[in-house]
């Protein structure tokens, strides 16, 4: 979980949609990413060898440096209150794990347009199996929905879409995945203070340390929390005495249900609601620090796709991931309390819509702009070239499509007459080099 979180969204990705279970990167992995929030945008992230050829290659490490640097944490954890009982059994034998540091300096070079990545997280493989799942445990997700006011349906994704609903959480140890970040990571002071977290854990006996597992980035269990999401949050929800969420499905969903309860959900609210956007809606508002009550939306023309009104958000904010040729969404509280478990767009409306099809509920019904080719980090780089170029500063060329590229591509769509939505393609930057 994240919670640093979200990488972004949106992601490491994804497999496609297929006929077998769909695995995706787990909710820490995709922290580590910076490509959450290009999800949309199809954006490319650095991979190891352009970090190589960049100059940013780094001694390889030894055991001995790391069994240095273990001994000298150690210490650290012993000054801060860890037993010795505790220390001996989590850290004896823990070794440094290459292939950590290579999954985290090798993440995919191409992030996947938003439809493929719901294409794959929202699979009719996922859906089906979440709604035996759903099924299977449905007194005991009653049950947390009543305790926390989490809906049963978002427990049950967000289940699936961490961990293919146990299928697959990592068979990492933590601890070793954790002290190989703190020692030789691009955040080792974040693994650290993880890895500190993770021995507070197995010092309070909610685990031992041969069974904590999880990613290689540090996430543990069905609902891939991170040590200190699991400190603040994990709940006993079996009433054993201890807060399990690699083996006990009740403590799962009630870890799961106080987060997002924790978080700001509101019970009674939809996570979101389709809307359709009048012809002469400002796109410039499809941001999500925009906030405005459901009825000045209303009063601006935006409606719900089908008979029923808009609902009474005091704060809700309208998102078109794809510009104005795909899906919109009026979203609200509970909408941002997903974002709080990962802070990315494509991964609440994920978690979002397979809640709905678990539940029966229709899915999105618009269509995503399926034609159109994602731009790499490059050609978005290349594309605030040439709007500063033409007089549309969005300050200096990144790479990232953030708030201050959007607003200049709107600017430059207006000037060619085109809705002005900020969804940057491959023709919108041929158009701009000519």
């Amino acid at each position: 979980m994240k919670r640093i979180l979200v990488i972004s969204l949106a992601t490491l990705v994804l497999g496609g949609c297929q006929s077998g279970p769909v695995q995706e990167a787990t909710a820490a992995e995709r922290s580590h990413d910076a490509a959450d929030e290009q999800a949309a945008s199809g954006q490319e992230v650095e991979t190891a060898s352009e970090q190589s050829a960049s100059g940013r290659t780094e001694p390889e490490a030894t055991p001995a440096d790391f069994n240095a640097w273990l001994a000298s944490f150690r210490r650290e954890a012993r000054a801060e209150g860890i037993g010795e009982t505790t220390l001996a059994r989590a850290l004896d034998g823990v070794r440094y794990r290459p292939r950590v540091i290579e999954l985290d300096r090798s993440q995919p070079e191409f992030v996947r347009p938003i439809w493929q990545y719901l294409d794959s997280a929202v699979s009719s493989t996922r859906i089906q199996q979440g709604r035996a799942k759903h099924a299977e445990h449905r007194d005991t997700a009653r049950r947390m929905e009543e305790r926390y006011g989490v809906p049963s349906e978002i427990i049950v994704a967000i289940w699936g879409i961490e961990s293919n609903y146990g299928g697959n959480f990592g068979d990492f140890s933590t601890l070793e995945a954790l002290a190989t970040l703190a020692f030789e990571g691009r955040r080792s002071d974040f693994a650290r203070g993880e890895l500190m977290a993770a021995l507070r854990i197995i010092d309070a006996g909610d685990i031992p340390p041969e069974r904590m597992v999880g990613s290689w980035a540090g996430a543990m269990g069905h609902t891939q929390f991170i040590p200190s999401s699991f400190e603040a949050y994990a709940v006993d929800g079996d009433g054993d005495g201890r807060r399990d969420i690699w083996d006990s499905i009740p403590d799962v969903m009630a870890s799961t249900a106080n987060y997002l309860a924790r978080a700001g959900w509101q019970p009674g609210q939809p996570w979101s609601v389709e809307v359709r956007l009048p012809d002469d809606f400002d796109y410039a508002q499809t941001e999500l620090t925009t906030r405005r009550a459901s009825r000045e939306w209303a009063a601006q023309g935006v409606r719900v796709i089908g008979d029923e009104s808009l609902p009474d958000f005091a704060d809700a904010s309208v998102i078109a991931p794809a510009g104005a040729d795909g899906p919109a969404f009026l979203v609200g509280t509970n909408f941002r309390a997903i974002l709080r478990y990962n802070n990315a767009t494509s991964y609440a409306l994920a978690v979002g819509t397979l809640a709905d099809e678990i539940a029966g509920r229709q899915g999105i019904r618009s269509s995503w702009p399926r034609d159109e080719q994602p731009l790499t980090r490059s050609q978005v780089r290349e594309m605030q070239q040439a709007l500063n170029a033409r007089g549309f500063e969005v300050g200096t060329p990144d790479g990232i499509l953030g708030p201050n590229t959007r607003s200049g591509l709107r600017s430059y769509q207006r000037s060619i007459g085109v809705t002005p939505d900020g969804f940057a393609t491959v023709s919108l930057l041929q158009r701009l080099q000519r």
